[in-house]
């Protein structure tokens, strides 16, 4: 079990580990240069992009740079998705083979394309496929097997902390919650309830996921929920110092200074140098794009460079235009 599993399991340790800040997956986000970055800036550990466990799509365009890479800092976090267990067992067993340290099952994936096959979040209205994928997986990889869930499929069906007991009696390391449901996709509030009383009823470790924006969100979930641990999903999109704000807040109760604009202007260059590298010049100028909207929608004057950078057809151009938007 890596450490960071470990130390969250003795929930009753007076020597427990402080609770752990964590990139949480997202498709087209998170991939291996984001974590990347992330981890330099604090991340305690980075789940990757979601991975289709169907064999035939292993070797796709899009799920060649989200497998497991043993030249990627530890701990390496790959989550599946799908609905057979055998299959994910395969590609749970596949994945450790390359490299793999944990295996985390998407559960709370609340997008129609996954949905309408059963698989993501949808599978919380199937807990007996839950069972089994959770057994098949458990069984299948000497390692350890984790699951990220929403707190149910509608809210008139929260079985959330049903789940959780499956998942610990199967064997699971850790479990992360999401505090809406599928049907509420990402719209109103995320409730943190349903969070606590799972946490108050399960033995292995809980992770809370959901609005959690600011260092002062992060400290007020983790004393309402109990929880050993914080996942920041959207939040964290042009704003990797974020986890290392949080830890700050949670080690002092101060508000960390926000990075300076070299600062700024050196993670971002770093970011597209990365993306360049990942997927090619041709690819990567494009998923560029996304990434320098969500950085400008933290900086003054941020709207042009997001406009301007739009415009471009080059990595070069792009490149210069940072620098020159900083200087």
């Amino acid at each position: 079990m890596h450490p960071y599993f470990a130390s969250l399991s003795d929930s009753n340790s007076s020597d427990r580990a402080k609770p752990t800040v964590a990139l949480a997956p997202m498709a087209g986000v998170t991939d291996r240069v984001f974590r990347d970055i992330c981890r330099t800036l604090g991340a305690d550990y980075a789940v990757s992009e979601m991975v289709a466990s169907k064999k035939e799509l292993w070797q796709s365009a899009k799920s060649s740079s989200r497998h497991a890479d043993e030249n990627e800092e530890a701990p390496r976090i790959v989550q599946l998705l799908g609905t057979n267990p055998t299959e994910l067992a395969e590609a749970a067993k596949w994945q450790q083979d390359r490299g793999a340290q944990v295996i985390d099952l998407n559960m709370g994936c609340p997008a129609k394309k996954v949905c309408d096959v059963a698989a993501g979040s949808a599978l919380l209205a199937y807990p007996e496929r839950v069972q089994q994928i959770f057994e098949a997986v458990q069984n299948a990889v000497d390692l350890p097997v984790t699951v990220k869930i929403r707190t149910g499929t509608t809210p008139e069906n929260k079985n959330a902390l049903q789940i959780a007991k499956l998942a610990e009696d199967c064997g699971l390391s850790a479990i992360t919650i999401h505090g809406r449901t599928r049907a509420d996709k990402f719209n109103g509030k995320a409730e943190y309830d349903t969070i606590r009383d799972v946490k108050s009823s399960v033995s292995i470790p809980v992770i809370a996921n959901g609005d959690i924006c600011t260092p002062e969100d992060a400290d007020f979930v983790l004393k309402y929920t109990l929880c050993d641990g914080i996942m920041i999903g959207r939040a964290a999109q042009g704003n990797p110092w974020l986890f290392k704000q949080i830890s700050h807040y949670l080690d002092t109760q101060q508000l960390l200074k926000n990075p300076t604009l070299l600062e700024v202007k050196n993670v971002m260059l770093e970011h597209l140098h990365g993306l360049y590298k990942l997927y090619g010049e041709q690819q990567g100028h494009r998923i560029a794009r996304k990434h320098i909207g969500w950085y400008s929608q933290h900086l003054t004057n941020g709207t042009k460079l997001r406009k301007q950078f739009n415009q471009l057809g080059n990595t070069q151009a792009q490149l210069d235009l940072v620098k020159e938007f900083f200087n």
